[in-house]
């Protein structure tokens, strides 16, 4: 075999082991992307000051155990976004019903979380895909 032949098969072997050395660093799922539980932690943090300064979805939250809400958000969003969590609260339509969450209200709140997630950097690309994640529950959130 000749130098050029035996050369182009190192730059071949060594180009595979960095695209497979990448690929085996580059976090997959969402919960990776938004930076884990302490990212999430962060994001939900951000999300309930969003809420408790906002006269417009307060009244939603206002006899609502933050602490409670804390924990059941971030182990919900861990599930969401594939991370290692088993969501062990109420679905979506326990927790919602009789409160007759209004369309814009309900996009108002979207609206929060998408300022938490700018508040604490997560990137416009994985915001789109959390939001995706989370778009199927809103038919069982709206009931006006």
């Amino acid at each position: 075999m000749s130098l050029v032949a035996r050369c182009q098969k190192v730059a071949i072997a060594l180009s595979v082991m960095i695209t497979v050395s990448g690929c085996q660093s580059t976090p997959t799922s969402l919960y990776h992307q938004v930076g884990e539980q302490a990212g999430l932690e962060r994001l939900t943090d951000a999300f309930i000051n969003q809420i408790g300064q906002d006269k417009v979805v307060f009244h939603y939250f206002k006899q609502t155990n933050v602490s409670h809400f804390r924990t059941g958000f971030i182990s919900h969003m861990c599930a969401v976004l594939d991370g290692p969590c088993q969501y062990q609260g109420d679905n979506m339509v326990q927790i919602h019903t009789g409160m007759n969450i209004s369309e814009y209200d309900f996009n108002h709140t979207v609206d929060l979380l998408i300022a938490a997630m700018n508040e604490v950097g997560i990137s416009h690309p994985v915001q789109n895909k959390v939001l995706a994640k989370l778009a199927p529950m809103r038919r069982n959130i709206i009931k006006i």
